[in-house]
């Protein structure tokens, strides 16, 4: 029996930083169980150049990583989410489009790397931090059991998983 692969949407306000990190990380750890995505309410247009140099420097493939707005994801042509997971605090309290086929929806909030203060070495240590934890986060994700969890058992994994540290 082929297991499906299930599609997950990474929400940030600026889709710059942390969605990124988040998309490049399934799409690694996932293991082609999972295709992520990444998008965000403000896209910030380009791709943070210190969430670049991290990724590239842990050999994550950077090529097709762009800033885009979530309305993309919208469309009817677009890719079915099955979940839809924010992981900053503006854009979980913004109003998101309607998502197409009803996804399960999460809060995965991680600071924003982007916002700290300091030079070159606070900043990457920011984003180290950042990808650590959505790498902890990320891992519990890929580990649950999908073909035993109801939709309501899987709804409430899913954002259990943001209130770890």
């Amino acid at each position: 029996m082929v297991e499906p692969v299930f599609n997950v949407l990474f929400l940030c306000t600026g889709n710059s930083a942390r969605s990124i990190l988040a998309e490049a990380l399934l799409n690694n750890l996932g293991k082609g169980r999972f295709r992520a995505f990444s998008a965000g309410s403000h896209p910030a247009g380009q791709v943070n150049p210190f969430a670049l140099a991290l990724l590239e420097k842990n050999n994550f493939p950077t090529g097709e990583l762009r800033s885009k707005p979530w309305d993309e994801f919208a469309q009817t042509d677009a890719p079915r989410l099955d979940f839809v997971i924010t992981v900053c605090d503006k854009a979980a309290g913004e109003v998101c489009p309607v998502w197409p086929g009803q996804p399960v929806t999460a809060h995965w909030g991680v600071p924003d790397p982007v916002a700290m203060e300091g030079g070159d070495e606070a900043k990457r240590h920011a984003f180290v931090d950042a990808m650590s934890q959505l790498q902890r986060r990320i891992c519990m994700f890929v580990s649950l059991p999908f073909e035993t969890l109801d939709r309501m058992k899987l709804q409430q994994a899913v954002r259990d998983i943001g209130k770890t540290a």
